[in-house]
């Protein structure tokens, strides 16, 4: 049995700890402290209080794996390459920030660059992650038009690319929701910003707008109901009855 850790304060734990001295201190071998601590398929076969002795052990001993060795003997880096538009943003704040929650609980790190829709920047960028060893991309209110080198989950990714996972809203509810609230507190004359041309979600959300505002009118009005002015939407240098709007 292992004696209780406070016997062995003598240790000199200023030098280096290695899975070796690990597994001396608990008197097992090293492949079972490697095993454990990585939580390989072979952990599976350790007994769950021999797992908690040796991860007592490695804490106590101020034990910090070797991340490139750890890396070679894998063949996994757990990293992911975060492509972002930019970061200051609230959208993009709140979308990296459950990135960021949800690679943490799960044992990942993330890299991330911005590229401000510049599309050499963005090859560049992607090309520097590759090289130090992501696993995959996450982009971020970014046009993806061509595959990159590594699985990618696109956030508001909207055209279909060979490799490229796209996560999308539904934006024509959202404007029906939206368009419902505004004329049941009995707006007519709605004004919407339809945002940077670069956006990667402008033109579709813009689509919505025109699709959510007819479904809006067709289901609530009938031609001898509507008002003669109608419902109207605005955005900058377009005036579109909202009866009339179609999708361009």
């Amino acid at each position: 049995m292992t004696p209780p850790l406070r016997k062995k304060s003598g240790l000199r734990t200023e030098n280096k700890v290695t899975l070796k001295t690990i597994a001396e201190y608990v008197g097992l071998t090293p492949g079972t402290v490697s095993a454990a601590l990585n939580n390989s398929p072979a952990a599976r076969s350790i007994p769950a209080h021999t797992k908690n002795r040796i991860i007592e052990a490695a804490q106590a001993l101020n034990y910090r794996p070797n991340f490139f060795a750890r890396t070679l003997r894998l063949k996994r880096t757990y990293t992911i390459g975060v492509i972002a538009e930019e970061i200051g943003d609230a959208y993009g704040a709140m979308v990296i920030s459950g990135i960021e929650e949800y690679l943490r609980k799960n044992n990942y790190f993330f890299l991330t660059v911005i590229h401000r829709h510049d599309p050499k920047l963005l090859q560049t960028y992607a090309q520097m992650l590759l090289t130090r060893g992501v696993e995959g991309f996450i982009t971020t209110d970014t046009s993806l038009t061509e595959k990159l080198a590594l699985p990618t989950v696109a956030v508001a990714g909207h055209l279909p690319v060979e490799g490229v996972t796209n996560i999308v809203l539904d934006h024509t509810r959202a404007a029906q929701l939206a368009l419902e609230h505004l004329r049941d507190l009995g707006h007519e004359e709605i004004a919407f910003i339809r945002g940077q041309t670069m956006s990667s979600d402008s033109a579709v959300r813009w689509d919505a707008i025109l699709r959510g505002g007819a479904a809006t009118w067709h289901a609530h009005s009938s031609g001898a109901d509507r008002p003669t002015g109608g419902l109207r939407f605005n955005s900058p240098a377009l005036d579109i009855p909202l009866h009339q709007a179609t999708p361009g």
